[in-house]
């Protein structure tokens, strides 16, 4: 059964949602292909964005097959937005995925994921590899633990103006002025074809929240991205941004876990990402494989139809 997300919304049918209780918690989930059940494949999405960036994949998957869990993560949508930061874990994050598919009935299942939702989910291989039969990743590789904590390493090479740096150094400034901007700052955000130049000073955040005139070309339409500002509106950012202010402690939590993810990977990047591809990923991910598309961060909104190639055949070969 499914309901128009947004009736204005160029006739994107998207799941209804279901409440569910997992992990001490209430998870927002949209569900597609039960008729599949038995071949499951969880979509888990990034920031600043919610279960709907996976909109023009979940048909496309059911129709091959599978049966499609969309999570709305938490600290997004209508799952619970705990208030203490540090129950924004990889712990809690991956353990909200375990106990999801312990929920279904699910012993492992395939994960696909987006930005934060594929550092969650490559977090989730090492943490619980038991869970996760294969993995797709969009936009962010596996990142090798240093020997610097996250936040540190990161202040030292890219300054106090970095943003992961400025989230946790400066708690609640950015998200004050994020929650009064929302709209502006998703319509500036949510671009593509941006011309180069120079970095502003200043965090690109906030910036982006306080620019009055976007760059580029818009990756949505204005009924697209009304479902992301509607909520945003409704949940704030810090939920979301409470996932960078646990990156140290994710750092000393993973410090006596095997880096080395076995299982059949693939990794798709943006050309046109400012996120640099891994030079060195199958030295961790040693069953890797690579597709580059020509777009940039938003793999998946921005080049749906190259993006859903990709997956499935990828998996087609990988179900072979």
């Amino acid at each position: 059964m499914t309901t128009k997300m947004n009736e204005s919304i160029n006739s994107i049918e998207f799941p209804k949602s279901t409440m569910i209780i997992v992990n001490g918690i209430e998870l927002e989930v949209f569900e597609a292909g039960k008729e599949n059940k038995g071949k499951p494949i969880v979509l888990c999405h990034g920031f600043p964005e919610n279960a709907f960036s996976w909109r023009f994949q979940i048909p496309e998957l059911v129709k091959a097959g599978y049966h499609v869990i969309v999570p709305n993560q938490r600290g997004y949508g209508k799952s619970s937005c705990p208030t203490e930061i540090t129950e924004y874990g990889i712990e809690h994050l991956t353990g909200d995925l375990v106990s999801l598919l312990d929920y279904y009935g699910y012993k492992d299942a395939t994960f696909i994921g987006h930005d934060w939702g594929a550092n969650i989910v490559w977090s989730l291989a090492l943490l619980h590899p038991e869970k996760v039969n294969k993995i797709i990743n969009l936009a962010l590789p596996y990142m090798q633990r240093g020997e610097k904590p996250w936040i540190e390493f990161m202040e030292e090479i890219f300054g106090p103006d970095n943003y992961f740096v400025h989230f946790n150094r400066q708690i609640g400034v950015a998200d004050a002025i994020l929650d009064k901007n929302t709209s502006q700052f998703l319509r500036n955000l949510f671009r593509k074809n941006v011309p180069p130049a120079m970095p502003e000073l200043g965090m690109m955040m906030i910036n982006l929240a306080r620019a009055e005139k976007p760059l580029g070309e818009p990756i949505m339409s204005e009924s697209e991205l009304a479902v992301y500002v509607s909520a945003f509106e409704k949940s704030g950012f810090t939920g979301g941004i409470n996932w960078y202010r646990n990156l140290d402690r994710n750092w000393h939590l993973l410090a006596d876990v095997n880096p080395i993810i076995q299982h059949p990977t693939l990794m798709i990047y943006g050309e046109q990402d400012m996120i640099p591809k891994s030079e060195n990923l199958t030295d961790f991910v040693p069953n890797a494989e690579v597709v580059s598309l020509n777009c940039g961060h938003c793999i998946q909104q921005e080049k749906p139809e190259e993006t859903n190639q990709a997956i499935l055949k990828w998996l087609e070969q990988q179900n072979a």
